[in-house]
């Protein structure tokens, strides 16, 4: 599309088109029109070829076919997944005006964009790991990193002091999406991320991403978060808050805090690092073998991504370690890792759909799984009550129980709702009376119009008369065409010719046809009323389960380390306060879990007065698999998890 052409060729469809392209140039246009979403001129050519759809024209613009394609509404979400895997954004422009009184096109506006780092639709996310946006921002002494995963609305920030710890800290957090300030000196190994979009260099001003983001936690400063003192980090946070604002084209109320990630508070580990120690991505970019394929047992995925952030992200607090390690401690001892691991099955992915209800999004399964999972608690919080530790008894506190709300959702959707609201059938008969009265309506026409052909074939004599209905035609009274030619009464109408039948209407008919067509549409507007309402009403519980989203992944977390603690005898670490590595018949978690591979246990002892060892042998001998070993080993007891040896001790560790 070149801008030599002009608005005034094209029809007002066309022209509304054009118009909405150009507000939004970088992504492709999915413009719906029915039952389908079309793009057309270059963004049919790209789309065409990107996600293998046809490409066929409509209208002309300068005498030459405008390119087109399309694909249905229904089936949408696999399209996107395609399109934005390859790193396109894309521009979703719905109807919102009403067909029926529209004297024009029908009002279309760009509802939402779609990009690689702000999805969070069930089918195109992982759902193991985190779908992180990021944003950088080069300050004058540090260099501001902050990210969010918009599907959950965690939010944070850290700052570095040079460009390969940044580089490190992208390895870490995996992102999806990076935006950066659009000017020269954004360096050039930043500029060879994937997924990269430039932002102008005012959304990264201090002053204006502070005000900014005290409206969006709507406080009056930003001392409670600890960031007040980190201009960089403040700008980096304000561009990736003002890009959400831009594609979500909403509010989005579940983003309500931002947390710090100190860089001393956690073992530094640089990127060539992990990569080699296999944490969640082996050598050859596959997820077997790794670190985290023998230790997520979660049973839900919001433990499994826990698992992942642990990981990426083992920390140097002993105090935080040492009350992990006694809560694994004893889950083991009450034995309770079969207990908690069944009543955390029925526990939905309530960290997303959260996100969902806050974004309006939610599905009806959504918030019916949402109240399966509040009904669930009560036993999950029954496992743990007896417990002792302050881990395990904190989090406790972490899993309110909402028995209010699920009796309301419980009341308010039925026990197995279809997919999508626009269909109807999701709200519970007995929930609101306007709602069954309008359903009764409907559903008393079959049998009207059962006694009304019984009626018609007494009185025309023809057996082979049907009152039938479609979506075209509405009702209508069916006879062969023999039979119309031989008569019918004088108030029939005739409404269809097909060919071998004729299809009539009556007064009585059409004016039935009007009241139930009425009460149908009036049904299912009035449902989809009340599931916007029901939307309304969860938002002030967003931060209570938001809550118990993070209890529920800590505990599964901290049950599955002791489930693999049991299965692949691993012991407790102890943490002391002097300098040592201590272990003694360590294993390396991952190559002991191969089959085909006898595993030899090996000791390391190191302290203040034996810094250095010296490892010799052949080639394919051991020896990286032994300083592997170690790594990995000292990363679990970082974590809190228990480690493969028959005893380890470890003194503090920064890296």
């Amino acid at each position: 599309m070149s801008k030599s052409q002009k608005k005034s060729a094209h029809t007002p469809m066309m022209q509304q088109y054009l118009r909405i392209k150009s507000e939004h140039p970088d992504s492709i246009l999915f413009y719906r029109m029915g039952d389908f979403y079309e793009v057309f001129f270059a963004d049919a050519q790209k789309a065409a070829k990107l996600i293998d759809i046809t490409l066929t024209a409509r209208g002309k613009s300068g005498g030459n076919p405008i390119p087109m394609a399309g694909v249905p509404y229904h089936s949408v979400d696999g399209y996107l997944a395609k399109l934005v895997k390859l790193g396109e954004s894309v521009a979703i422009a719905e109807q919102i005006g009403d067909p029926a009184t529209s004297k024009g096109p029908v009002e279309r506006k760009v509802v939402r964009i779609i990009t690689p780092g702000t999805l969070t639709e069930e089918s195109l996310l992982s759902q193991q790991q985190d779908h992180l946006l990021a944003a950088v921002n080069f300050g004058k002494d540090q260099i501001g990193l902050a990210w969010l995963d918009l599907g959950s609305g965690r939010f944070a920030v850290t700052e570095v002091r040079t460009e390969s710890e940044l580089l490190a800290e992208l390895e870490r957090l995996q992102i999806a999406e990076l935006l950066v300030a659009d000017h020269e000196s954004t360096p050039t190994d930043l500029l060879q991320q994937e997924s990269l979009t430039m932002r102008p260099d005012w959304h990264f001003e201090e002053s204006a991403a502070t005000r900014l983001l005290l409206r969006q936690f709507n406080t009056k400063d930003l001392k409670g978060f600890g960031i007040d003192h980190m201009p960089a980090a403040i700008g980096a946070a304000g561009c990736l808050m003002q890009y959400v604002l831009d594609t979500q084209k909403q509010a989005v109320p579940h983003i309500h805090s931002i947390h710090i990630e100190q860089q001393d508070e956690c073992l530094t580990i640089d990127a060539i690092t992990r990569r080699n120690l296999e944490l969640e991505l082996n050598l050859r970019g596959g997820s077997e073998h790794t670190l985290a394929a023998v230790m997520d047992h979660c049973a839900t995925n919001m433990g499994s991504r826990q698992l992942r952030r642990w990981l990426q992200r083992p920390l140097s607090d002993h105090k935080i370690l040492q009350q992990r390690h006694l809560a694994v401690a004893e889950i083991i001892t009450r034995s309770l890792t079969d207990k908690i691991q069944v009543a955390l099955k029925p526990i939905a992915d309530i960290e997303r759909i959260v996100a969902r209800i806050a974004l309006r999004s939610a599905r009806p399964r959504d918030l019916s799984n949402l109240q399966l999972t509040l009904q669930a608690l009560p036993g999950l919080l029954g496992c743990i009550q007896s417990c002792s530790t302050n881990l395990l008894t904190n989090l406790s506190d972490k899993l309110p129980q909402l028995p209010g709300l699920a009796t309301h959702l419980q009341v308010a959707i039925i026990e197995s709702p279809p997919l999508l609201i626009r269909d109807g059938g999701v709200i519970a008969t007995g929930f609101d009376q306007e709602l069954d009265e309008l359903r009764h309506l409907s559903k008393n026409a079959d049998q009207f119009l059962l006694d009304l052909e019984e009626r018609e074939k007494s009185r025309t004599g023809y057996s082979t008369l049907k009152v039938g209905y479609n979506r075209v035609h509405g009702y209508y009274i069916e006879v062969s065409k023999l039979q119309a030619s031989d008569g019918v009464p004088v108030e029939w109408v005739r409404r269809q010719t097909l060919k071998n039948q004729e299809r009539y209407i009556t007064p009585e008919l059409k004016e039935f046809e009007d009241k139930v067509l009425s009460a149908r549409e009036r049904a299912l507007a009035r449902e989809k009323l009340l599931y916007e309402q029901l939307l309304d009403g969860l938002q002030a519980h967003i931060p209570a389960i938001q809550n118990i989203a993070t209890g529920v992944s800590e505990l599964d977390v901290l049950n599955t380390f002791a489930q693999r603690a049991q299965s692949l005898n691993y012991v407790q670490p102890e943490l002391v306060s002097y300098p040592c590595i201590e272990i003694r018949a360590g294993r390396h978690p991952v190559v002991e879990t191969n089959d085909n591979v006898t595993f030899v246990a090996n000791d390391l002892d190191m302290s203040d007065k034996q810094r250095m060892q010296v490892i010799t042998g052949p080639n394919m001998g051991g020896k990286s698999t032994f300083m592997r070993q170690t790594a990995l080993i000292v990363l679990l007891a970082h974590i809190g998890a228990f480690v493969p040896a028959d005893s380890a001790k470890l003194g503090p560790l920064d890296r």
